[in-house]
């Protein structure tokens, strides 16, 4: 198995993790929000393990955009939709979405009342999962081939 088939496999598969994590972390803040529950240690946890996946993804994916045939830089690329996506559009929605992420943590950290924890994660981790969905969506809909839950890359 070659460098790039093994991130490959890595990232493909990890990203199940990271939308189940994901999916369960903006459920729990929005219902702990609405709810006024007490923001425990078990949410700060969680919060922050969702957080470590979405940077490892992204780490992953990182290193995938320099070992990707379908990653090109020159003339052309932005006429060649598979390309386009994954050279420009994939990466860039993927970082938004973990800059989103990590000031939602950041600001669930420095939040004191309970409320405005659980508000910080469900608002900046649903905007984020919210960019993820769209840039699959574009995917399916821009890489022949390709379905919702196919093979990255």
């Amino acid at each position: 198995m070659n460098a790039y088939k093994f991130f490959l496999e890595f990232h493909s598969g990890l990203r199940y993790v990271v939308f189940v994590m994901l999916v369960i972390a903006i459920i729990r803040a929005f219902a702990y929000w609405t709810g006024k529950k007490v923001y425990s240690e078990g949410n700060r946890k969680f919060n922050l393990f969702t957080m470590i996946s979405v940077h490892t993804q992204i780490l992953l994916g990182l290193v995938l955009y320099f070992l990707s045939p379908n990653v090109r830089f020159g003339g052309g690329v932005m006429k060649d939709a598979t390309a386009r996506y994954w050279t420009v559009e994939h990466i860039t929605m993927m970082l938004i979405a973990m800059i989103l992420i990590t000031i939602g943590h950041s600001k669930s950290k420095k939040a004191v009342l309970p409320e405005a924890k659980h508000k910080a994660i469900a608002v900046f981790y649903t905007i984020a999962f919210a960019i993820i969905v769209v840039a699959i969506v574009l995917m399916t809909k821009d890489v022949p081939g390709r379905t919702f839950f196919g093979m990255s890359h």
